[in-house]
């Protein structure tokens, strides 16, 4: 962070950022401290564990990037972290998800601080037109336009934005018990020592809170326990407190008429921030009742964790046949023995439309059930290990295997997880998968690619796995196999890599496709095309990868004599068939689903060696998904990306 001249000397203010994921909002904040005519301090971000490209972010635009443990965070605990470290004069304390106003905000919030009386101040806060409708109206009552000195039983001060002499903080640290409310408890206690505690509102921020119904109501419920540890609220409060709330809800719901500058009304329509206002007061009170009234509140670490860390992660979830939705998920638990993945891409498989369709023959068996986050084709990095976890570290490029067996049965222990009775799928059957920013699985089921590895391209290794396994049960791509011609069925992603595979390997392959646009991809790629099956006589080896049953039925009849098929399509469905077909003219039929570790590590090692850029000519990003699914399900695309980096710049929402 440039500053003036204040790398070569102590500078005047330390500004201090606590972050928890906040890869989103982080890069406008640093935009706004970059803008600040005044230019005497430094920045330190406090993060306690996120999984996101926060840390990126600030290791690259912070001058410290200090890093505690998610499990013994506390607001105060972060917040005396960062002092400790700081070198400034004066402590700034501005939460990530916030943007200055103007490119006087800093001045203006320091500025009280050199009154020698003066121990904190605290600047305005703003709703923006993704807030509450009820919150934007709450920041206008507690801030407003008008600066003031705090008076004692008014109690405003917020380290959103707010600033303390470190001189102070350094006999009085803020208080580590607490979660919530410690700017306040720390306010309250230099009042009682004759110090000011100042309201300045020309230090005025955007504040950027898109909270859940659930998450509202934590915050308060936090905050209600903090208020009753340091006194200042009780259960003899609560009517007081319902009152206000109430009282508020009514004026909230008269302005919803008359918005004037509350900035919500650009966003939702007159019936929709009636509804809001309502919801809105009745989950605050919720929360506060509930913190008021609960003995022994939030003395576990797990409960502290789960008001704490109630971040969620956005996610495609399919709740049943033909019902799909963009959902925010609660953060995925990191187990022991698992690493938490930050996914970059995922691309669509027909597998996830037959989910969504509910043809799949697992949904059908009731081997898998709804809901669930498909995606199993994916690639991403490490922001995470848990415990246990050897070989793996943050910020490791992976793959992850599909098929995930229990380990200890004697299938999974020779190497044949797909006939583990305990299996899960990701994306597919018992483990959620990819279509989702961030997702945890087993680390023995993730593969580490090279530094600088392409992750675009690795986000193809499942299905380039999937497809080295057929092809080794079939024998054909093997040194000294049988070089007779063989036929790719199909020219979808399977088909094409099928296809791609055989021809390295020297094999004569003609991939058959009625899509025209698919067969012209093998341009210039030496494979030849058919858009029938007239000629399935002529060849030997027979690779089924369209799911048709009807083309099953064609390659099974119309193959030649001591021909050997491949089953890589799904899901073929129930059909009559007579088996003298294949036992009269000594015909094998191998069917191959999935993948296993080897031939993940082959399929790595293979990447690089393959044309696939035609498979990369179709992103879109995750809001798209259905978009994405129609184009892939009307083969308007080789093969459909969708791109998962969720950051954006906060302040194009202000």
């Amino acid at each position: 962070m440039p500053m003036d001249g204040a790398k070569n000397s102590k500078p005047e203010t330390t500004v201090i950022v606590r972050t928890f994921n906040e890869q989103r909002d982080l890069p406008a904040l640093f935009d706004a401290l970059e803008r600040q005519h005044y230019r005497d301090f430094e920045v330190i971000v406090v993060d306690s564990g996120s999984f996101d490209r926060t840390r990126e972010i600030a290791e690259a635009r912070a001058d410290r990037l200090i890093r505690i443990s998610r499990h013994d965070f506390t607001f105060g605990h972060s917040l005396n972290m960062g002092f400790k470290a700081a070198a400034g004069r004066f402590g700034v304390m501005v939460s990530a998800h916030t943007v200055p106003r103007d490119e006087d905000w800093l001045e203006n919030l320091v500025a009280p601080l050199r009154e020698e009386k003066t121990a904190m101040s605290y600047g305005r806060q703003l709703g923006v037109p993704s807030s509450r409708f009820g919150e934007a109206q709450d920041f206008e009552r507690i801030f407003g336009p008008d600066p003031r000195i705090e008076q004692p039983g008014h109690f405003a001060a917020n380290n959103a934005n707010a600033a303390v002499r470190c001189d102070l903080w350094r006999q009085r640290p803020f208080d580590e018990s607490l979660l919530g409310l410690e700017d306040i408890d720390w306010a309250k206690h230099w009042m009682e020592q004759g110090y000011r505690v100042v309201y300045e509102p020309r230090a005025a921020l955007y504040h950027i809170h898109e909270e859940t119904w659930a998450q509202i109501r934590n915050r308060h419920y936090r905050e209600a326990v903090a208020a009753r540890s340091i006194g200042i609220l009780d259960r003899r409060h609560i009517a007081r407190e319902i009152g206000k709330e109430f009282i508020n809800g009514l004026i909230d719901l008269a302005s919803a008429f008359r918005p004037a500058n509350n900035p919500v009304s650009q966003r939702l329509t007159l019936s929709q921030r009636l509804r809001e206002i309502i919801y809105f007061r009745i989950h605050k009170n919720i929360g506060a009742i509930r913190g008021l009234c609960k003995s022994h509140a939030l003395e576990t670490r797990s409960e502290r964790e789960e008001m704490l860390f109630d971040k969620t992660s956005q996610a495609v979830v399919i709740d049943g046949p033909k019902s799909a939705s963009l959902q925010h998920l609660p953060a995925p638990q990191l187990n022991p023995g698992d690493v938490l993945i930050r996914v970059a891409h995922v691309a669509v498989c027909a597998t996830d439309l037959e989910i969504l369709d509910g043809t799949l023959g697992y949904y059908k068996t009731g081997v898998a059930s709804y809901p669930i986050v498909p995606g199993h084709e994916f690639s991403g990095t490490i922001a995470a290990v848990g415990p246990r976890v050897t070989g793996l570290a943050d910020g490791d490029a992976v793959v992850v295997e599909c098929i995930q067996g229990c380990g200890d049965c004697g299938e999974c222990k020779s190497g044949n997880a797909i006939g583990c009775a305990q299996r899960a799928e990701l994306g597919v059957i018992g483990r959620n998968g990819a279509y989702a920013h961030h997702l945890a699985v087993p680390a023995r089921f993730v593969h580490r690619l090279d530094i600088g590895a392409d992750l675009l391209r690795a986000t193809l290794t499942e299905p380039l796995a999937v497809v080295l396994k057929g092809l080794r049960r079939l024998k054909a791509a093997e040194p000294g196999a049988n070089r007779g011609p063989c036929a790719v069925i199909g020219a979808g992603p399977i088909g094409h890599l099928c296809a791609q595979v055989l021809k390295r390997s020297g094999v004569p392959v003609t991939a058959f496709d009625r899509n025209e646009k698919r067969r012209g991809y093998f341009n210039g790629a030496g494979i030849e095309t058919a858009a029938d099956l007239r000629n399935l006589s002529r060849f030997s080896l027979i690779v089924e990868a369209t799911g048709d049953p009807e083309v099953l039925n064609k390659a099974l009849h119309e193959s030649p004599a001591n021909a050997t098929i491949l089953l890589l399509g799904l899901p073929y469905g129930p059909q009559q068939f007579s088996f003298e077909a294949i036992a009269a003219f000594d015909k094998t039929v191998i069917g191959s689903v999935g993948s296993t570790a080897v031939d993940f590590e082959d399929a790595i090692r293979l990447l690089p060696d393959l044309d696939l850029d035609e498979f990369f000519k179709c992103r879109m990003p995750l809001e798209d998904f259905e978009k994405a699914w129609e184009t892939s399900r009307n083969g308007n695309a080789l093969k459909v990306i969708l791109d998962m980096d969720e950051s954006t710049n906060s302040a194009a929402r202000l």
